[in-house]
């Protein structure tokens, strides 16, 4: 089978190798289709933390099911044929986060694409209380599983009520997902970024309320907006430290920010204006299998847009020529697909 490869920062190949093996209570899996993330374009370019070469990228999957067991079909309803996407991260459901009910907080996660080979190949075996059945799902909705659940997640951690303001800094595909949850959890939502084409896409796809230039006097514009108060939870999807760092300005008193971002840097802040609003600082990482079902559940409501959302795609052979292009701020990539 074919598999791209990302050998070392900067540099993809395209190799063969033997379908996996399925082991037992697996489930192999072809793919369909792969979205491209920022945490792939961030190991692309050597600046993703928790990461080694050389390694398989992907971790938005959609497929179907190629070869499974009895025993799975009896666990999860998983037959041949049915159409798939797959929890990214495996988690050691021993550690205190895991019994605790959190397995995306694992003291030892693997997640495809970052410690463990993903999805950037024709096939892969995994457990099969990963694989999650999308039934009556297109694949273009189904591929987006994965990121509309990441802004699910940090919506949930931030406990969003109907009627307070979210503000979302960074419009891309993580940050569009927590604007469009937001909404949908009753908020008033403001979308903040340095690209005025893509706050123009928050309006359109996420429904965002109000934008905001981040070029510009961004407190001054927010304190305008809320009528001096400021948000009340404020998310950051930028991966920019600098960017992190301003959140605690923007921040209402008695406040929450949600750090959705990863981020290979230190993050500090002044304490003494963090106690003065008694903010809450809270970490969003992964997703739960209680979150892709919900997504899910948006997706066959109509609630989310699937086709609107895929702005680049390309077929498999042309893919690493495709990434390069992507990797321009210039060529208006929101999310993109590379298709088996």
């Amino acid at each position: 089978m074919r598999n791209i490869v990302c050998k070392e920062p900067g540099v993809f190949e395209m190799r063969r190798t033997e379908r996996p093996l399925r082991k037992p209570g697996e489930v192999l899996v072809k793919v369909s289709a792969v979205g491209v993330c920022g945490t792939d374009y961030h190991a692309f370019r050597g600046r993703q933390p928790y990461f080694a070469y050389p390694r398989i990228l992907g971790h938005e999957i959609a497929g179907e099911v190629a070869e499974t067991d009895g025993a799975s079909e009896e666990a999860g309803g998983l037959k041949v044929g049915d159409r798939v996407t797959i929890m990214p991260y495996i988690a050691c459901r021993a550690c205190i986060a895991c019994r605790a009910g959190r397995p995306n907080a694992c003291s030892d996660l693997r997640v495809l694409g970052v410690h463990e080979d993903g999805a950037m190949r024709e096939y892969l075996s995994v457990p099969a209380e990963y694989v999650v059945k999308t039934e009556g799902l297109s694949l273009n909705q189904t591929v987006i599983v994965e990121p509309m659940g990441i802004g699910l997640h940090a919506v949930n951690r931030g406990e969003i009520r109907p009627g307070e303001t979210a503000l979302v800094v960074g419009a891309g595909p993580i940050g569009l997902a927590a604007m469009k949850f937001a909404k949908l959890a009753g908020a008033k939502v403001i979308a903040m970024d340095t690209n005025a084409e893509r706050l123009r896409f928050c309006r359109q796809w996420a429904g965002a309320d109000e934008i905001v230039e981040a070029a510009g006097d961004a407190a001054a514009a927010l304190a305008d907006i809320t009528g001096g108060d400021g948000p009340t939870t404020v998310f950051d999807a930028t991966g920019s430290p600098q960017s992190m760092m301003k959140t605690f300005e923007y921040a209402a008193h008695g406040g929450k920010i949600v750090f959705v971002s990863l981020v290979q840097a230190d993050i500090s802040f002044h304490d003494p204006a963090f106690h003065k609003k008694e903010l809450t600082l809270l970490g969003s990482r992964a997703a739960t299998l209680a979150e892709f079902e919900r997504v899910i559940a948006c997706m066959r409501e109509g609630r989310i847009d699937a086709d609107g959302f895929i702005t680049h795609r390309a077929p498999f052979e042309k893919a690493i020529e495709a990434f390069g292009e992507w990797l321009n701020p210039g060529s208006g990539v929101i999310k993109a697909v590379i298709e088996l």
